[in-house]
């Protein structure tokens, strides 16, 4: 079983695609999906978020680290703005499960048979970008991002007549595409200025779900570039269900597993 494939399902389930994107507050369970009202020019941003209590996911992570093509299967849990739960493997073994909640970050790791549980430092030192529960809820909802106050926003025509929102946030570009007919975020680029860094996020195979009114991207692509070296890697759901069944979010720590301390 490979460690590195598995670390990077993880990621790809909590968010680690995010790198000085703003956190935003979320809406309590319950509320009805709709355009976010946001003032001055993000009033104008036509942006339809996928926003159901609850959601369960079953699926496969393929990617191509320093020219070699790994997979890893990844199941997840969502309760909105409460946690979100992932177990990622292979061959039907787990190898690592996380538990996020807005404030601590629960990491079980079998290969290593070491656990973590702290804060979303660890996230960070591991994934090497900065990660919070909002921007792991985001990325894994494909909702929009809004700019924070007195940020330059600029608004624009995408490919195929969507919109095109972008704005600089602390020294990176934020740039997001919406699609015209559903107002659902179908690629976000950030580019970091003065660099060659970059990660693009593009939200494909969008479908309808049982207990949803928008429809959830089956397929995310994420390409991760520094300098010359670049990280592929996809994220393709079999199978999505939302709604408002409670769900449960297993975490016990296996006897004998030896706590990491969370420094890289």
């Amino acid at each position: 079983m490979n460690k590195s494939v598995l670390l990077l399902a993880l990621g790809l389930g909590a968010g680690a695609c995010h790198r000085a994107v703003p956190t935003t507050k979320g809406k309590a369970p319950g509320a009805s999906t709709s355009a976010t009202v946001r003032p001055s020019k993000e009033a104008a941003v036509k942006a339809v978020d996928f926003d159901s209590p609850y959601l369960t996911a079953k699926g496969k992570v393929q990617a191509t680290i320093k020219g070699d093509e790994k997979s890893a299967t990844i199941n997840i849990r969502m309760r909105r703005d409460s946690a979100i739960w992932v177990s990622a493997g292979l061959l039907g073994f787990e190898g690592v499960r996380a538990l996020l909640t807005p404030d601590s970050v629960r990491v079980i790791n079998r290969l290593d048979k070491t656990y973590f549980a702290g804060g979303y430092d660890y996230l960070t030192k591991l994934l090497n970008v900065p990660v919070s529960f909002a921007q792991a809820q985001a990325l894994l909802l494909g909702n929009y991002q809004p700019a924070p106050a007195g940020a330059a926003l600029t608004l624009g025509t995408g490919p195929g007549g969507g919109q095109r929102v972008a704005y600089p946030l602390n020294g990176v570009l934020v740039e997001q595409i919406l699609q015209a007919a559903s107002g659902r975020v179908e690629k976000l680029t950030l580019t970091e200025t003065g660099t060659d860094r970059s990660l693009a996020a593009d939200y494909a195979d969008f479908q309808a779900v049982d207990g949803a009114k928008v429809p959830f991207a089956h397929s995310l692509l994420v390409d991760a570039k520094q300098g010359p070296t670049s990280t592929k890697a996809s994220l393709k759901y079999s199978k999505v269900s939302a709604g408002r069944a409670e769900l449960s979010f297993p975490f016990d720590i296996p006897k004998g597993f030896q706590r990491m301390s969370g420094k890289k």
